[in-house]
């Protein structure tokens, strides 16, 4: 299966690749939420581990100085999102992983859209002035510079 998302990632572009992120952010949420719901520790905190790996990356290439405010305001989610994972996890609540899970989603849904938009793809893959939906974010590829880790999304 990972072949086949490596495979499905080869031509996409870099905002497709973030929303590729954000999707993994979901499937690991999803599957903490599930392991609360059976009790299993170990696999909530696995897929807690993974989530906030992600969100640790896209933290990092968070461009402030093309980004400007919506760095900021993307860096201030990250944030949010961060603690209320840490939060969900410490009380093992399905519920509060299900609030990350729908604040998650309304921003990969924002990303989704500015992956549909042809000037905005062909903004970050120029490393142009990128328009203020997708400033914030480096073009370069996930996992270049990441720490070595092993998380996949």
């Amino acid at each position: 299966m990972a072949d086949y998302r490596e495979h499905a990632l080869e031509g996409a572009s870099a905002l497709d690749l973030v929303v590729a992120l954000y999707d993994g952010i979901l499937r690991f949420l999803y599957a903490a939420g599930e392991a609360v719901e059976r009790g299993d520790v170990t696999a909530r905190r696995i897929a807690v581990k993974r989530a906030l790996d992600i969100i640790i990356h896209l933290q990092a290439r968070l461009r402030m100085d093309i980004g400007g405010r919506p760095a900021q305001v993307l860096s201030e989610f990250y944030a949010s999102i961060f603690a209320q994972i840490v939060q969900a996890s410490q009380a093992a609540s399905r519920q509060k992983f299900e609030h990350a899970i729908g604040c998650v989603r309304n921003v990969r849904d924002a990303w989704r859209q500015a992956a549909k938009d042809p000037e905005a793809v062909a903004s970050t893959s120029r490393r142009a002035v990128v328009p203020a939906s997708t400033a914030a974010v480096d073009p370069e590829p996930p996992g270049a510079g990441l720490a070595v880790t092993r998380w996949t999304a």
